[in-house]
């Protein structure tokens, strides 16, 4: 080859597939494998779940990023339900975030029987093992966290049991609400779990117990928090807030 056809050789564009393999392996491949990892992290390890709905007021309100432990109780492989390590099972108080057995709907609720509990609700109070709850008055600061123009509707409460407390909130205006059932007994393998707004939460009243492998991690702490009714701001009052 002499020099002058050396140099248009030189001077052809490269060709379409070779920017193709520098885009794969310099851009695409690292970002893919990347955004897998990230995504394997979010579905076995850790995630954060946005609360979209007021079945957990006052504890959880409507805008509030939630922390979740998906090792809280065991590891699965990431993307199914399928447990390759177990190390404890859900508490009463816990909050968990599960699928739904009814539709398979992602819900974050708080665990109030456990499997072999006797469970029996009489006017919104709890009764486990033939062992009441109790009932104490709830801190101004839980029942701020509810809207202003939402406060006077509710009644509030601090609900006891087994010595763990939280904060739960009823409705009397809504009729619908099943406040009274039972007594029933919560079948091995199975978890009965209610919001803390009491009358206004699709929970084991309706949609029955939850199975184990259904529940995905615990949650005991707000991330952040972003006000729908005001511009989306961020509540700052609420970023990392502990949750009983």
């Amino acid at each position: 080859m002499d020099m002058s056809e050396a140099m248009t050789e030189q001077m052809q564009p490269p060709k379409p597939h070779r920017g193709l393999a520098k885009l794969w392996h310099e851009f695409i491949r690292p970002v893919g494998v990347m955004l897998v990892l990230l995504c394997s992290f979010r579905s076995a390890i850790a995630d954060y779940n946005v609360v979209p709905t007021g079945s957990m007021k006052p504890t959880i309100i409507e805008g509030d990023r939630i922390l979740v432990n998906k090792l809280a109780y065991d590891l699965k492989v990431p993307y199914t339900h399928v447990q390759l390590l177990k190390w404890s099972d859900p508490r009463r108080g816990d909050i968990i975030m599960f699928d739904s057995p009814e539709d398979g709907t992602r819900l974050v609720k708080r665990v109030v029987a456990v499997p072999g509990d006797e469970l029996r609700v009489k006017d919104n109070r709890l009764f486990i093992n033939g062992q009441a709850a109790d009932y104490g008055t709830l801190s101004q600061d839980m029942i701020n966290q509810v809207q202003a123009n939402e406060r006077a509707m509710h009644g509030y409460a601090t609900e006891s049991l087994g010595g763990r407390s939280h904060a739960v909130m009823s409705t009397p205006a809504v009729g619908s609400a099943i406040r009274s059932f039972g007594p029933l007994v919560v079948p091995a393998g199975r978890y009965f779990v209610m919001g803390d707004n009491r009358d206004n939460s699709r929970d084991s009243r309706y949609i029955g117990f939850v199975p184990r492998e259904l529940i995905a991690g615990r949650s005991s702490r707000i991330v952040l928090s972003l006000d729908y009714d005001d511009y989306y701001l961020p509540r700052g009052e609420r970023w990392f807030r502990p949750l009983p």
